[in-house]
């Protein structure tokens, strides 16, 4: 603490300071009160600006709570003024002393001078001293050459960069400030310059003397860096080496996803080569089919020729009418149709989602009726494992939907009549369960109709009824009971309650035998209907989070039990559980046995105990617990199930494998009745424009007719009862090889899966930067400068980490764009990808998009998880390799028959006469088989036959001027044209009757030859198979 008249003087200090007078400072300074010691009167100026600076500081210094200089300060500032004034002198002496040694020209005082004037003599080397000498007297020499006007005695001396010090050499006057009418000596060396010059001579020195060292030792040192290269290989190699095992899982890692990235892109090479090589297939058999029928439609023109109109028109008639055979027919055009609707069925057979729509879109009793058809059809009632794997995906989407939309409270799903349990149920009821349902209930309900000495009967009033007519019937007389009597009065009877108890003890044991077969056959159970009820048990989980475990398990049980099994125990006659003889049926006694237990087993299932007007039967209540217990259990594990994909090993590369397409055999009717149902609920099924639906539903175009798909002229117009006769072909059956419309190239763009992922990324890169309570809320509001600055940081991070990862492990190159864009580009584009996602149900937009918030979290909560599935994909995908590899080879198997079956094919169009099958191995060529002769006609003559339809520049009446040579090669239909035009040769052009027949089938009807040459493509095809395969 300061006393109080250092506290006077402390402010008088102060006063004066902020006064700027150096005199005013130097008196408060000396004053007794302050204390203040060393204060040299003949620094005042300088004082002043010390004190000044130090306020100045403290001033500026946010975190000092005082704004004045205390004494403690005011002495620092005194001590280092006074410092300054010993570094000043110290500095002149050096100075004018360096100088005048040099003036003098006597470099021995250097060495002498240098010692005197330096804080460390030592740093003054003797050796050193002439050469320093000239040093100096060199620069005093170039600056003395550029003083150019006479120069004056002062000194000049900054300290600390910011206090100036002037010295005059011929008064040995010293001051602070600048002196009037000052004149420096420029022609010396200021302290600065021979501190520098001194310093780098000094250092010359130490180079020079450090080579020479290293001259004189070349050896040695040429040993010890060997040695220390040795030794710091050695240790990084150590280094690396423990680095390697202290991180031997992230190796592993790495390791095996540069072999997932090449398996995958061996994956895609090989998909686009099968892909190509199917496209040259399906051409082949293009080709092989316009072969057959160009060879179908010879062999009609030579069984006919003698009835054959000589009309052109007759000709062209015979020609065109061999292509009438509906959408199955050899037309591009038809073709087409049949191929669009081939990938519209493979589009809802993969895709649930259109169907899971559309059946809710359509009335019940029609939903019903269309899944009992055309669905279970689409999906061949599940023959194989894929259609399986398919139909429960559709199952799962369609109960999900349900669920999602229809469903409001828990018991919905129990008092309701959900349409796609129906399904469920009855699917599994019906050719495919009806095994298992005989093979769990059968021996024990046909041991309950066996026993004739049981009778179950727990209806009191019953039970009183059947115990009068006993004793009437007994003693002949009539009794004295009443004859009607309510639940109470019966149970007054002791031997009523009597026979009660015995018809409970039945049922006790009866039930027990029922649930003892059903509990221990759980792997009995259809593995579709076990899914669908953990698709159940996790949809409404998902739906009421707050539903307890034994509300999810009796709905299950609902399902499995009340609705799968309770119907086929009540009526095991009617879902043929047991073998009936004929006139056989089940009496009254038996139906009421079966109905009891059944009635328990339901009770025990929905853990409902006998209340109300089942009082009588109470005494069962603790047996019905014990029994729900045991089904609880039986409905636990009955939703323990392995997913579709690992059951029955699918994925998406399994449609890419497979050697043949998958195959549907649908009717005409149910073709266009989901055609027609598409169309009519199309905004619903597909809202938005660019869905793949809506594509392929406008390639298509409106509902077609029966008589298009039969073809033209397959019912009489005429025909009375054409109506029926349609109605009956509309039954018909057709094949339709199911494919994806889109090739590899194209899935990559609309995979939903790969979207995701990037997504996912994109939505990271975000939070990261910018939270916020929804996702939703993120992307709404725009992004602070510091989140974008903070966001640019964060990426410039990560592209430095990218730049050191292997070529192989790297993100592709639209991944690397993405994560290069700024904030709230980068939100712009997850709303983009989250309306595309929305569409494919990946997401909802109703829950903010929680959906894809969740997928993160899991990411993050399950890297071990993903880490396995890592491995098993990179399994798969070798497994998949190796099929591809056996796919190609089928493929290049396929195709080198194909090849040699169209050359027979072209060759036996040339064998005159010959009936003789295809040998593929080719020995059945004839030897020496001669070549037809050449014919030739005029334009005229070919004009006349309707071939020639005109030549460009050249009337009619000229055409007789004009020849046309046609010769068939050695090649099998190759055909070379020679013409002359007015005398004049053309050049010849080839003809191939592979490509004729193929612009037949794209419909083209007129081609040019020689550039001006029009002809009919149809009639020219007639005329060679005349000419040259005729008879």
């Amino acid at each position: 603490m300061h006393s109080v008249p250092g506290l006077v003087a402390v402010g008088y200090i102060n006063e004066a300071i902020d006064e700027g007078n150096p005199l005013k400072t130097l008196d408060s300074l000396l004053l007794p009160t302050a204390k203040i010691n060393y204060v040299d009167p003949g620094l005042a100026q300088h004082y002043q600006d010390v004190l000044s600076c130090a306020k100045s500081q403290k001033f500026m210094d946010s975190e000092s709570a005082s704004k004045v200089l205390w004494l403690d300060e005011i002495q620092h500032a005194v001590d280092e003024a006074n410092m300054d004034k010993d570094k000043a002198k110290q500095w002149v002496t050096l100075v004018v002393d360096v100088n005048q040694c040099l003036e003098r020209e006597t470099p021995g005082d250097i060495l002498s001078v240098l010692k005197s004037s330096v804080c460390n003599p030592n740093d003054i080397i003797p050796e050193c001293a002439d050469r320093c000498y000239d040093a100096l007297a060199k620069a005093k020499e170039k600056k003395s050459e550029r003083v150019s006007t006479e120069e004056g005695p002062w000194l000049k001396l900054t300290l600390q960069d910011k206090y100036d010090y002037y010295y005059n050499v011929d008064s040995k006057e010293s001051s602070w400030v600048t002196p009037a009418s000052c004149l420096f000596k420029e022609s010396w060396l200021m302290a600065k310059e021979i501190e520098a010059l001194w310093k780098g001579h000094k250092q010359r020195e130490a180079y020079l003397s450090r080579r020479q060292t290293f001259a004189d030792n070349a050896t040695s040192i040429v040993k010890i860096q060997s040695w220390f290269r040795m030794v710091t290989a050695r240790r990084s190699y150590l280094s690396r080496l423990q680095y390697f095992r202290d991180h031997n899982n992230e190796i592993v890692k790495i390791q095996s996803l540069l072999r997932a990235n090449k398996a995958r892109d061996d994956y895609k090479t090989l998909v686009r080569g099968n892909q190509q090589l199917e496209k040259d297939l399906n051409l082949m058999d293009i080709k092989i089919g316009l072969l057959v029928k160009n060879r179908i439609t010879l062999e009609d023109v030579i069984s006919h020729r003698t009835k054959l109109n000589k009309k052109k028109g007759g000709e062209i008639q015979i020609l065109n009418n061999t292509d009438n055979q509906g959408i199955k027919s050899l037309s591009k055009e038809r073709r087409k149709t049949l191929e669009t609707y081939q990938q519209l069925f493979y589009l809802l057979q993969t895709n649930p989602l259109y169907l899971a729509k559309l059946i809710f879109q359509m009335p019940q009793n029609k939903s019903t009726k269309f899944m009992d058809t055309v669905i279970f059809t689409l999906y061949n009632y599940a023959s194989n494992q894929r259609e399986e794997y398919l139909l429960l995906k559709l199952f799962k989407t369609a109960l999900e939907e349900e669920i999602k939309s229809k469903v409001d409270q828990v018991q919905d799903i129990v008092t309701g009549n959900p349409t796609v349990i129906k399904m469920v149920v009855s699917f599994n009821r019906g050719a495919r369960g009806q095994n298992t349902l005989r093979q769990l209930l059968a021996p024990v309900v046909k041991g309950i109709i066996d026993d004739r000495s049981l009778i179950i009967n727990t209806s009191p009033v019953e039970v009183y009824k059947a115990w009068v007519n006993q004793l009437e019937t007994q003693t002949g007389e009539a009794s004295k009971l009443p004859y009607d009597v309510t639940t109470e009065q019966a149970l007054t009877y002791p031997e009523v309650q009597s026979k009660l108890e015995v018809s409970i003890e039945n049922l006790r044991r009866v039930t027990d035998k029922v649930l003892s077969s059903i509990v221990s056959s759980l792997e009995l159970l259809p593995y579709g209907l076990r899914y669908i009820a953990k698709v159940l048990k996790n949809s409404i989980h998902e739906k009421f989070p707050d539903a307890t475990e034994d509300e999810l398990l009796k709905i299950v049980g609902n399902l499995l039990y009340y609705r799968y099994m309770n119907p086929a125990i009540v009526a095991p006659d009617g879902f043929d559980i047991i073998d009936m003889t004929a006139g056989g049926q089940i009496n009254s006694d038996q139906r009421r046995n079966l109905g009891s237990v059944a009635k328990v087993l339901q009770h025990a299932a929905s853990n409902k105990l006998f209340e109300g007007e089942n009082e009588h039967l109470s005494s069962m209540n603790n047996y019905l617990s014990e029994t729900y217990q045991k089904f609880r259990k039986y409905f636990k594990e009955a939703c323990n199930v392995l997913e579709p994909e690992e059951k029955f090993n699918m994925d998406k590369y399994t449609d890419v494998v497979t050697v043949s397409k998958p195959v549907i055999y649908i009717s005409i009717e149910e073709i266009i009745s989901t055609h027609s149902l598409l169309l009519e609920h199309q905004d619903a099924i597909a809202p938005e424009k660019q869905d793949l639906l809506n594509e392929l539903l406008e390639l298509l175009g409106e509902v077609p007719s029966v008589e298009s798909f039969l073809g033209e002229g397959t019912v009489d117009p005429n025909d009375p009862n054409k109506a029926n006769t349609l109605s009956q072909l509309s039954k018909t059956e057709i094949s339709l090889y199911l494919t994806s419309k889109y090739s590899l190239e194209d899935g990559e763009g609309i995979d939903g899966q790969s979207l995701m992922i990037r997504t996912k990324k994109l939505i990271i890169d975000v939070i990261r930067n910018q939270p916020g309570n929804t996702l939703t809320e993120v992307l709404e509001t725009p992004a602070t400068a510091q989140q974008e600055a903070d966001h640019a940081t964060d990426m410039m991070s990560r592209a430095i980490i990218d730049s050191r990862t292997p070529e192989e492990m790297k993100h592709s190159q639209s991944m690397l764009e993405d994560a290069q864009l700024p904030l709230e580009q980068k939100k712009r584009k997850i709303q983009r990808n989250l309306r595309t996602l929305e569409q494919t149900g990946h997401v909802s937009s109703e829950n903010k998009y929680q959906d894809i918030l969740n997928e993160i979290a899991k990411d993050i909560r399950n890297q071990r998880i993903h880490r396995k599935l890592r491995k098993a994909e990179l399994a798969k995908l070798q497994q998949t390799l190796k099929a591809l590899n056996e796919k190609a080879a089928f493929y290049e198997e396929q195709i080198n028959y194909y090849d040699t079956y169209i050359k027979t094919c072209v060759d036996n169009l040339k064998r005159k006469n010959s009936r003789r099958s295809i040998k593929l191995d080719g020995k059945g060529e004839p030897k020496g088989a001669k070549r037809a002769k050449p014919v030739r006609y005029t334009a005229a003559k070919l004009h006349e036959k309707g071939v020639l339809l005109g030549i460009d520049d050249l009337q009619t009446n000229q055409f007789k001027n004009v020849t046309f040579d046609i010769i068939s090669t050695e090649d099998m239909g190759i055909f070379d044209v020679r013409s002359k035009f007015l005398g004049v040769e053309m050049e010849k052009v080839q003809l191939n009757i592979q490509d004729l027949l193929q612009m037949q089938y794209e419909g083209v009807a007129v081609m040019k030859m020689f550039d001006k040459v029009k002809v009919n493509v149809n009639l020219l095809i007639y005329l060679l198979n005349k000419k040259f395969y005729g008879k």
